[in-house]
């Protein structure tokens, strides 16, 4: 389905029909689900659409412009018990699932700190394709830093506070090029965030994580360190730098090092296999509507603390989710 004047051509090389709308496409050949990868101001119309027509649904994310229109897609499709999964695809990622299983298991101990970094080069061809990129409303606050809140809401639990500092003095766009960013975790762990879409530097996770081969990747660089009391993980390296807990915890103890082993998988490609179960009966959406929700809420607090100088604070997702059960 692509309104787009150069999807007819794609649809003939791929041998499959074309649809020119959504609605279109619902009326004359139901599918079994639908993969929406549109516009963020179509996201939720297309996806209420969906819904009504009883179809699982695999969202991109953000599951919405704006968390007030992500309130509302949630709230109808938990009340229709749809089939949503939002596409934060580094969810699917063996990387991060790894890294999930090294701090549930306990081996760094209780959470302290997480230090992370998404410092990438965009071109100005970037900008010059899409003029709207240099405006607000895009920025890699709401463009990129979503991705990042997801994976550390995996890692390290729900972000409660946030505090931010912007600045767009290499650009000069009337958007952010630069964010400086304080994390505070409901266990208590805090975190720090550099962001960065005008940084010669290569601690993204694209740049690290070896997953897609279009990016050049660095196999000494890392975007998340994770410490904790007994020991600290370096993600996507994997290297872990570990204390005996009987022989006691020192900085003048040397640390066990080692590296945990992880399969580098594309996460896309694993995405679209859970979409299929999903669609199946055989597995609920692995990252839901009410988490694209969260990771959007996360999102907006981090552009209205830059905006504002003010630290923000988020609902508790337990209490939330508490109230809607």
């Amino acid at each position: 389905m692509d309104p787009s004047p150069a999807a007819a051509d794609v649809a003939a090389k791929a041998g499959v029909p074309l649809y020119r709308s959504l609605d279109e496409l619902l009326r004359k050949d139901p599918p079994d689900g639908v993969i929406l990868a549109t516009p963020n101001a179509l996201h939720v119309e297309q996806a209420l659409e969906c819904i009504e027509a009883g179809l699982p649904v695999l969202l991109e994310k953000p599951i919405a412009p704006t968390v007030a229109e992500g309130e509302g897609l949630v709230k109808a499709a938990e009340k229709a018990k749809a089939r949503i999964l939002i596409g934060h695809h580094r969810a699917h990622s063996p990387i991060m699932a790894k890294a999930k299983a090294v701090i549930d298991d306990g081996i760094l101990g209780g959470l302290v700190a997480v230090m992370g970094s998404a410092l990438f080069f965009k071109p100005d061809r970037y900008f010059q394709d899409a003029p709207w990129r240099r405006q607000p409303g895009a920025g890699p606050i709401l463009l990129n830093m979503i991705h990042e809140v997801h994976n550390l809401r995996m890692l390290c639990g729900e972000i409660v506070a946030v505090q931010a500092f912007a600045s767009r003095a290499t650009r000069g766009f009337p958007v952010e090029d630069t964010v400086a960013i304080n994390l505070q975790f409901a266990s208590g762990a805090l975190g720090t965030f550099m962001l960065s879409d005008t940084a010669a530097c290569a601690r993204s996770w694209e740049q690290t994580s070896r997953e897609n081969p279009a990016y050049p990747s660095y196999p000494d660089e890392d975007c998340y360190l994770i410490a904790g009391t007994l020991g600290s993980l370096s993600v996507p390296t994997m290297r872990l730098k570990t204390y005996d807990k009987a022989e006691g915890r020192s900085w003048w103890k040397p640390f066990r090092t080692s590296v945990a082993e992880v399969a580098r998988e594309d996460p896309l490609a694993r995405q679209l296999e859970h979409f299929g179960a999903v669609i199946r009966g055989e597995a609920k959406p692995l990252v839901s509507a009410r988490d694209g929700l969260a990771n959007l809420r996360v999102t907006e607090a981090i552009s209205e603390a830059a905006n504002t100088g003010r630290v923000v604070h988020l609902p508790d997702r337990r209490e939330e989710e508490g109230r809607h059960r």
